[in-house]
């Protein structure tokens, strides 16, 4: 089957784009995360995803690059397996410029040319080890992923979009129907023990949150078009929203509605991929690359690392250790 990849790119150190930035947050404001630092930087790893890519998913049919117009010098757009996608080429004009994640997420489906299957990647998500294709797609075609509760009690910007994502979830998915009729879906020995509180809120009435691996997510483009059709008007009142905000909806919402839609297959993700927030397991991030632990690792950036340059470092020596050649990606 085709099996696009899709990643979001950034660089702020572009002068062009720090001029835009500084304008619209002038016009806007924004919260304190959607300006965090940590969003927009640059950590040098780029040209390890796609080496990752190219020799772990060696299936992958096609690589949407999406960027405001950007592209790091070194890449060949030459490639015939690469398609350099501008928020404009997808991304309706009375809501660009943006620089909110979630906008740009909300709308991959329109990426000209996407494949009716598809896996979303954030650029501090690499595949270090082998990855086939079933890992992402069942051989029928449906997205593998777990289907878990978690209780969502935090007070940030994420977790607001979450509850966001959930009231919409609630207000057409019946959760004891869901469950009832995807029952084999949901409560799987595939998750190890993880739907355990999936089980004992069985009763209740209402969805609360999803476990969300900080992972590479695996969509079906027709759920997107499927959730633009029942909340179109929610979904472009929060595409205004040039920076995030605790009224934004995020791509979870597509998953979700595929895992109520039993669009999907069991998979206990966790088994396979580490998320490494570099503030606190940077050493262990490491080590990870290096040692090939996972297939996938996420390496979550923070604005307060203090010696983050040193941690870049050693990083990027740990990928040049397991992907030291070039990709046909780079020049």
């Amino acid at each position: 089957m085709d099996i696009d990849f899709v990643v979001s790119w950034v660089d702020m150190s572009d002068p062009g784009w720090q001029a835009n930035f500084a304008e619209w947050r002038r016009r806007e404001g924004g919260s304190r995360n959607g300006l965090s630092e940590a969003r927009f930087r640059d950590n040098g790893l780029l040209k390890y995803w796609f080496r990752g890519v190219e020799r772990m998913c060696p299936w992958v049919r096609r690589i949407h690059f999406v960027t405001c117009g950007q592209k790091p010098s070194w890449l060949d757009c030459s490639n015939p397996r690469l398609n350099l996608v501008n928020h404009s080429d997808y991304i309706p004009a009375e809501f660009l410029p943006t620089f909110n994640s979630s906008v740009i997420e909300l709308h991959l489906h329109r990426i000209p040319g996407l494949a009716g299957r598809f896996v979303y990647f954030n650029d501090d998500v690499f595949a270090i080890a082998p990855v086939p294709q079933e890992r992402f797609f069942s051989e029928d075609g449906l997205p593998r992923d777990i289907a878990a509760f978690r209780f969502n009690l935090g007070t940030g910007l994420w977790n607001s979009c979450l509850r966001n994502n959930m009231r919409l979830i609630n207000r057409h998915f019946d959760k004891r129907q869901v469950l009832d009729e995807f029952s084999g879906k949901w409560f799987s020995a595939e998750y190890d023990g993880r739907d355990a509180l999936t089980r004992l809120l069985r009763p209740c009435g209402k969805f609360p949150t999803f476990k969300i691996p900080h992972n590479a997510q695996p969509y079906l483009k027709e759920t997107f078009g499927q959730v633009w059709d029942y909340a179109a008007e929610e979904l472009e009142k929060a595409s205004a929203h040039r920076f995030r905000s605790s009224e934004d909806y995020t791509q979870e919402l597509m998953r979700g509605w595929q895992l109520c839609s039993g669009s999907f297959e069991p998979c206990n993700t966790y088994r396979d991929t580490r998320m490494f927030p570099l503030l606190m397991k940077a050493t262990q991030a490491v080590e990870a690359v290096r040692g090939q632990k996972y297939r996938l690792v996420c390496l979550n950036d923070n604005a307060r690392i203090k010696n983050y340059d040193a941690v870049m470092a050693e990083l990027s020596q740990a990928f040049d250790s397991i992907l030291p050649d070039k990709s046909s990606f780079e020049l």
